[in-house]
């Protein structure tokens, strides 16, 4: 007990403190706070100080006394001067020990080094020092155990590996000061901070890259590690802004990288600066279409992905990976999503329309992946598909070019026979004449080289190769779908038209197709036209029986069949000579299937235009059959298709003088009949519907349509003369028609025009009865007291309605109500009596 409290009573004295200076003396100027404000990790090593160490150098023993503590001081200073003269190892000269005063008044001895101890007595005296000074140490020390000893060198252990740690850190933190503050800021900021630093930074590196590419070429690798960014909107916003950049810096020419022997060649700083910049370019922008790819398939990016390829394969179709971004577009095509379809569309169109971007060669492989598509869904695909085909444009002279080369290389050949000829008969020609020759012959030809060069313009050879492939691709493709529906319709003549196709219909591809041969019908082989027009034959009648009444193609898509076969025939009217009388019956039979509000009405509107408008003349018997069907069907058509059925009645009577027959009114018919003696409304034929015994009878109803001017029309037709040398105006055509009456249906009021039609033939029955019908007075007050009180009336009656059923539920609940009281009564009581029994 006695070391212990020796060992607690011991003072530690702290040490020595820097003088005191007054605060009024201390001046701090603003270079030094702002040095202080800027660079605060140099004042870090204050929060990394051990306080507890500190704490133990100046930590005094409670009850302790003034005095006692100066003579500490005192002693302390003591020691220190005389380790100083020990660690010098120098002694008073025994020989000359008397000292010399200096000026100053102190006095200096002189001495020398100090002499090595021999081995034994000075041992045992410094021996017994040290003892002495021990039993001085160990009298406020307590001897442990050693167990205590044990654990005391497991804890030196932990705490030397921990300062080894903290050693490590802090060498860490000295060599990279900025990564600890970084860290400890970015932690003080929010995420909208950061997301607002990201888009700013984004900002200045496309800035950067826009104002100057070459030089800045760099930071465009920068810009693309956001779209690695775990936000959405960070890496939507930078994947349009790279968009952007590249839309601009991509050159109008395709990036060849040098080989290796190039490379070692020496070549100039620009030079340099180019590769470095289109071999960083090129890197870039593979690395963004192939993280475009990767986002493709997250939902939440389709549409930026789609657009953002769409716009790179729009303005650069030229650069390289081309062959990348087609497929991807071509594939979207038939998308289900409609804003990325029509995107994709809109972009093949602009490659077909554009082609002096790429000189052709990306509508080559846009059209066969579009083709082979085709061909892997088998013709199951959306209709914009192969409708962007419709955008293509061909040579018209494609054929003639080819004989007019060939006339021209033969032409050539016998020039040239015809030179050598009189080459032989002249004489001999000078050697100077020859070399002036020679010479005007190799300058021309380089300035023709260097003309197609420098001129935009594509060799025309290579112009009509590409074309004819494309031309190939596209008529594989139509053959292609127009086989596949024949075979539908044949298979399956009386499924419902839904069930393959879904609401696309049984063939969602048929009615582009149909558009598209139409419209290429000049270029088509004419080994190829038999075989087409058998097909459309097929089409037209609905699958393999003629007439056949349930089909799985629409009336529309079949009306579309014959206007096809018609175009076709018209545009090669020198080598085809085929009867076209089937689709005559065909289109005859549709007029009757066709319904306003299912089918389209512009399709048929351009079957009577090219099939009965655009021909001089017709079969009496065929002209008269579809007059009578059309008046017949304009009954039930809505004001559009009517009025194109009334055009093209008006311009086949205009044309067949003897069909106005038909609009006098005998009793046994018209006052010409055919080889059939009546008139047969069912037949499918319409040479033997005998329609000349009939008599337009239709057409006073139709004087009287709520339509002004349908009536209008039908009258001036009923107005028509069987005078053969009348003269009428030409009208407009059934589609023009249909086009405005269309437009006017919208606007078109149907009470107002059945007022002013009523209002007319009141004027007409008045000026027809000789007496005058006076307006009739009403009261309007007592009208309106009669309206008040029958609406009263029918207002009670209503709420009467209402009251009653509220009641009858309130009856019905309250008697379920008690029903359940009836039924827990009786259930309680059988509860009871059972407990009776078994207790």
């Amino acid at each position: 007990m006695g070391k212990k409290q020796k060992q607690k009573e011991k003072v530690i004295l702290p040490p020595e403190l820097p003088p005191e200076v007054p605060e009024d003396e201390i001046s701090i100027s603003d270079e030094d706070v702002d040095f202080l404000a800027e660079n605060r990790a140099y004042a870090a090593f204050v929060s990394r100080l051990d306080t507890q160490s500190i704490d133990k150098q100046v930590t005094r023993v409670a009850n302790a006394k003034e005095d006692d503590l100066e003579a500490l001081y005192e002693r302390r200073l003591r020691k220190k001067a005389l380790e100083k003269d020990e660690d010098k190892g120098l002694e008073v000269d025994s020989v000359d020990a008397l000292p010399v005063k200096s000026l100053d008044g102190k006095l200096y001895y002189r001495t020398v080094p100090k002499a090595q101890k021999k081995p034994g007595n000075g041992d045992k005296e410094d021996d017994s020092e040290k003892d002495e000074e021990g039993n001085d140490e160990d009298k406020g020390i307590v001897k442990l155990t050693k167990v205590e000893r044990r654990a005391k060198l497991k804890k030196k252990k932990k705490e030397e590996k921990k300062q080894a740690k903290e050693q490590t850190e802090t060498e860490e933190e000295k060599q990279d000061p900025q990564s600890k503050i970084l860290a400890e800021v970015k932690e003080d900021l929010t995420a909208e901070e950061i997301a607002e630093a990201k888009q700013q930074k984004m900002a200045e590196l496309g800035t950067a890259l826009l104002s100057d590419p070459e030089s800045n070429i760099k930071s465009l690798k920068e810009l693309l590690k956001f779209c690695k960014d775990e936000d959405k909107s960070i890496t939507q916003a930078a994947l349009l802004s790279c968009l952007v950049v590249f839309k601009d810096i991509i050159p109008g020419y395709r990036i060849r990288l040098p080989t290796e022997k190039e490379q070692e060649m020496k070549v100039s700083k620009v030079v340099k600066k180019m590769r470095f910049f289109e071999s960083t370019l090129l890197s870039s922008y593979k690395g963004y279409i192939h993280r475009l790819f990767t986002l493709e398939q997250n939902s939440g990016f389709h549409r930026v992905v789609i657009r953002c390829l769409c716009t790179l394969l729009d303005a650069h179709p030229h650069f390289n990976f081309r062959e990348r971004l087609l497929p991807a577009v071509v594939k979207n095509l038939y998308s289900s999503d409609e804003v990325t379809r029509k995107l994709c569309s809109a972009t093949i169109r602009s490659l077909f329309t554009q082609e002096g971007k790429h000189g052709g060669e990306a509508t080559v492989e846009a059209v066969q992946l579009i083709a082979n598509v085709v061909k892997i869904h088998e013709c199951e695909l959306h209709p914009d598909t192969i409708e962007v085909f419709l955008s293509l444009t061909f040579d018209e002279d494609l054929g003639r070019s080819e004989k007019k080369d060939d006339d021209h290389k033969g032409k050539h050949m016998k020039n040239k026979k015809r030179k050598n000829s009189s080459e032989q008969i002249q004489p001999v020609i000078s050697d100077k004449k020859r070399s002036k020759h020679e010479l005007l012959s190799k300058t021309r030809e380089e300035v023709n080289a260097d003309y197609k060069a420098a001129s935009a313009a594509q060799d025309a050879a290579e112009r009509r190769r590409l074309q004819s492939e494309t031309l190939s691709f596209v008529f594989n493709t139509y053959f292609r779908v127009l086989k596949h529906a024949t075979q539908l319709s044949a298979s399956r003549p009386k499924q419902n038209s839904t069930l393959s196709g879904g609401a696309l219909g049984s063939h969602p591809l048929l009615s582009p197709c149909l558009k598209g041969v139409g419209m290429f019908a000049h270029l088509i082989d004419l080994d190829f036209m038999a075989d087409l027009l058998k097909h459309l034959k097929i089409l037209a009648s609905g699958g393999s029986n003629v007439g056949n009444s349930e089909s799985p193609l629409t009336v529309s898509e079949r009306i579309e069949c014959c206007i096809v076969a018609f175009k076709v025939m018209r545009k090669n009217l020198d080598a085809l000579n085929v009867d076209l009388q089937d689709f005559f019956i065909q289109l005859y039979n549709l007029i009757i299937e066709y319904r306003p509000g299912r089918d389209h009405g512009e399709v048929l509107a351009e079957a009577l235009k090219i099939m009965l408008c655009d021909d001089r003349q017709h079969d009496m018997q065929r002209a008269a059959a579809f007059i009578k069907r059309l008046a017949t069907s304009s009954l039930c058509f809505g004001s559009a298709e009517s009025m194109a059925a009334l055009v093209t009645v008006k311009n086949l009577l205009q044309k067949n003088v003897k069909c106005r027959y038909m609009l006098e009114n005998d009793v046994g018919g018209g006052s010409l009949s055919g080889s059939v003696a009546k008139y047969q409304p069912y037949s499918s034929d319409p040479h033997l519907s005998g329609a000349l015994a009939s008599v337009l009878w239709e057409l006073n109803l139709l004087a009287k349509h709520y339509h002004p001017a349908i009536s209008t029309m039908a009258s001036s037709i009923s107005k028509m003369t069987s005078t053969p040398n009348q003269v009428y105006l030409p009208t407009i055509s059934p589609e023009q028609a249909f086009k405005e009456f269309a437009l006017e249906k919208e606007s078109f009021d149907i009470k107002n025009a059945i007022k002013k039609l009523s209002r007319k033939r009141k004027r007409g029955n008045a000026t027809l009865s000789m007496d005058t019908h006076l307006p009739l007075e009403i009261d309007e007050d007592g009208l309106r007291k009669k309206l008040a009180d029958h609406f009263t009336v029918v207002r009670d009656i209503i709420e009467n309605e209402k009251l009653r059923r509220e009641l009858n539920l309130t009856t019905i609940s309250l008697q379920l109500h008690e029903e359940y009281k009836k039924h827990r009564k009786t259930g309680l009581g059988m509860s009871k009596q059972r407990q009776r029994k078994h207790s």
